[in-house]
């Protein structure tokens, strides 16, 4: 980096009108660099870098207002934003864990706000590494970094991923370790992918040597993930991570430490099934959570085992395939929500923007399908050019629909102020669709009906119906125009959100009295191929996305299409993998049919050791969209919990299924806050405030019409309003910190 402190002048650096160099107020030596207020100014320099890892871009600033940022690029998409407050004094502002390999070129900026900014001292520095720096951990450079005893050792015959593994014979004494310093407090979950002949081996981790974690691997000759769950260490600590051997032989690969989840809901219930099924899915979710700044392949896939080279994850999570080293936009959305349960905020961001700058011009406002774990290289499998890649359209608008998700999970006001979020939520909802609506023009997205690397209208990979339009893409478009409008009115465009509303509104009547046609069950209209003809019958996500966005108007037709795909799903329509059968919950919450929803969720809990059809993805609950689900379909379903953080307010419907007397969750994060919620049946409802400065609003609603509602002893009149069909009676508290309150209906 060239002349970090300005003190040769303008040498090394771009400056815009407006901007310059000055002596007036260095932060030290002699000379700095300033930008007038107002907007469009700024200074940049760009760099090259030369080795992969993380980086941290840090500088001295001080400004006169706010509306300044310091702004990190990648390859000339966003990574890393700092705002600049309104500060005359100097301070330090760190833009941290930027993840680069070799030959990306890397822009720090710093932008101009409403008043003055000088800037001074710039640094660019190597992150800090992993605060637990396991060595080899896919043991593809041989032993190095690990302990073996005779017995054990590294084989090329059977890796989960890459070329080689660690093994170790049957009988007793035999041990694969490694011990790394801990270079922060923390607490962390440790995972590997381990294959057995028998019973009796042990994955374990000890701090300091005593034994903090273990778990007892059962015989299962094909690879299956374990996990160590939540070992708190302090910095100093030695951390040794072991495989020990059993009865028969043990093979184990791809070891991955993550950061544990900054929330830990707790559930307890008259229901053990459900205590157990949320138990299990928040610790194997956590499992997938990627530890930031560690350096991992990139372009791994069932072809390029190794990759192509290397890069420092960023933070993020797993959402797809195991063997592949990327997240993709339709599982990712589809975990947002749990994630959001779990606190993975950050995660959600990185990922949501790092979709958000993929959808260019170039690539007519799709997003990529799928990014490597760095949060930026574009997964090489399925992406050839921007005019051969992987895009499916009901991606694009569900991106929009759950980046307002999180925000309304934690209230980070990026999601409305980040100029790559607000460019991707406009262009998706208008240009994108300007762009691909040419064979049936009316306002709905479309597929090219070619296959997915042309343009696929629907998520539904199966047969060759050449679709243009599709039940998931109407859906999805009809959630992200309610979402747009959503997030326009926390911007302050009134205007906009009423455009958006009434989009919204209009898409739904087009698809209740025209597109989907007059028919209901196997007569409902779920697509329309290229050469415009109706497509009806069982179509999997073109047919349950319908209702589960909630673009069918509730009543008979509804219901009996809800009976439809009940029917489909649980005989010979049911989708061969478990991660499609992770909707149904979703479709059958949205209309209040617990029963059956609740139904689905423990069908996919109970498959989740049954073999998953592509092998090396294991078992069914090591895809990792089945635990991220039943976590938010927990909270967001059978708790019926949905937040709103920028406006400190949440509403609650017990939607508890017959025979669950009661279920409680303690510690449910939204915003600065943690809450305690608990149902008794579907006539009592107990929120407490647990953690966190701020009063949140709390509406309580029940089913049905009730003409009063008891809360904490006190008879208060209810309102009603009828949400998707279902009739609620419903109280608004406040509840402060640290207090609780209770309604009930009689």
């Amino acid at each position: 980096m060239a002349n970090p402190g300005f003190e040769q002048g303008s040498s090394g650096w771009n400056f815009t009108s407006g901007t310059g160099v000055a002596t007036n107020n260095p932060h030290s030596g002699g000379r700095f660099a300033y930008l007038d207020g107002g907007a469009g100014k700024k200074v940049s320099q760009t760099v090259t870098a030369s080795t992969a890892g993380s980086y941290d871009v840090a500088a001295w600033a001080a400004a006169g207002g706010t509306g300044g940022a310091l702004e990190v690029r990648v390859n000339g998409t966003l990574t890393r934003s700092v705002n600049l407050p309104a500060k005359a004094a100097y301070a330090r502002y760190t833009a941290g864990q930027v993840a680069v390999k070799n030959g990306d070129t890397l822009e720090i900026a710093f932008l101009s706000g409403n008043s003055w900014v000088n800037v001074d001292d710039v640094t660019l520095t190597p992150s800090a590494p992993p605060a637990v720096p396991v060595v080899n951990p896919g043991f593809e450079q041989g032993s190095s970094g690990w302990n073996f005893t005779s017995g054990s050792g590294i084989a090329t015959n059977l890796p989960h991923a890459g070329t080689k593994l660690a093994y170790l014979d049957g009988g007793s004494g035999k041990k694969v370790s490694q011990t790394v310093t801990v270079s922060a407090n923390g607490s962390f979950d440790f995972s590997a992918w381990i294959a057995t002949g028998g019973t009796g081996g042990k994955f374990t981790a000890r701090v300091n040597g005593t034994l903090a974690g273990s778990v007892n691997l059962p015989s299962r000759s094909g690879y299956a993930r374990y996990t160590v769950s939540r070992v708190s260490v302090n910095s100093g600590d030695q951390v040794e991570l072991a495989f020990e051997s059993g009865n028969s032989w043990i093979n184990a690969d791809d070891v991955m430490v993550s950061p544990s989840a900054p929330a830990d809901p707790v559930a307890t219930s008259s229901d053990p099934k459900v205590v157990a099924l949320f138990d299990w899915a928040k610790h194997k979710a956590n499992s997938w959570v990627m530890l930031p700044g560690t350096v991992g392949a990139l372009n791994v896939d069932e072809s390029h085992r190794s990759g192509s080279g290397e890069g420092a994850y960023g933070a993020s999570y797993w959402a797809g395939y195991a063997h592949r080293s990327a997240y993709y936009s339709r599982d990712m959305a589809h975990q947002v929500a749990g994630a959001s349960v779990l606190g993975l905020g950050e995660a959600n961001k990185s990922m949501l923007r790092a979709f958000a700058a993929s959808a260019t011009p170039e690539h007519k406002y799709f997003p990529v399908w799928d990014l490597n774990y760095d949060n930026q290289t574009y997964l090489s499998t399925d992406y050839g050019s921007p005019q051969s890649f992987v895009r499916e359209v009901p991606a694009t608008f569900e991106l929009v629909e759950k980046a307002n998700a999180a925000y309304r999970w934690t209230g980070d006001s990026d999601y409305v102020n980040d100029p790559d979020f607000w460019n991707y939520y406009r262009h998706a909802t208008k240009e994108f669709i300007e762009l691909h609506d040419g064979k049936k023009p009316n306002g709905v997205a479309e597929g090219t009906g070619n296959g997915i690397f042309a343009g696929a209208a629907s998520y539904n990979e199966v047969g060759e119906e050449h679709l243009a339009e599709a039940g998931d893409t109407i859906g999805s478009q009809y959630q992200a125009f309610r979402a747009m409008s959503a997030l326009a009115a926390d911007k302050g465009d009134s205007g906009l959100a009423a455009e958006y509303k009434t989009k919204a509104d209009n898409l739904k009547g087009y698809f209740n009295d025209t597109w989907s046609g007059s028919g209901s069950g196997s007569a409902m209209v779920r697509g329309y191929k290229t050469d415009g003809t109706a497509l009806t019958g069982w179509g999997l996500e073109n047919s349950w996305f319908m209702p589960m966005k909630q673009i069918m108007e509730p009543g008979s037709r509804t219901d009996a299409y809800l009976d439809y795909v009940d029917q489909q799903a649980s005989g010979s329509g049911k989708p061969a993998n478990i991660e499609a059968i992770s909707y149904l919950p979703d479709t059958f919450f949205a209309y209040d049919r617990n029963d059956t929803a609740w139904k689905w969720m423990q069908y996919v809990y109970d498959q989740r050791d049954v073999q998953h059809p592509v092998a090396k993805q294991g078992p069914n609950g090591d895809y990792p969209e089945v635990s991220y689900t039943l976590v938010s379909q927990t909270i967001e379903g059978l708790m019926g919990v949905q937040p709103d953080a920028p406006a400190t307010f949440l509403s609650t419907t017990p939607r508890l299924p017959s025979g669950m007397g009661w279920l409680q969750i303690r510690d449910i994060k939204i915003g600065g806050n943690t809450f305690t919620l608990r149902h008794d049946g579907t006539t009592k409802s107990a929120l407490t405030n647990t953690t966190g400065a701020t009063s949140y609003t709390w509406e309580a609603r029940f089913p049905g019409n009730h003409g009063t509602i008891t809360v904490d002893g006190t008879t208060r009149t209810a309102a009603t309003k009828t949400v998707n069909g279902t009739t609620y009676s419903y109280i608004t508290v406040d509840v402060a910190p640290g207090a609780t309150a209770t309604a009930q209906v009689s």
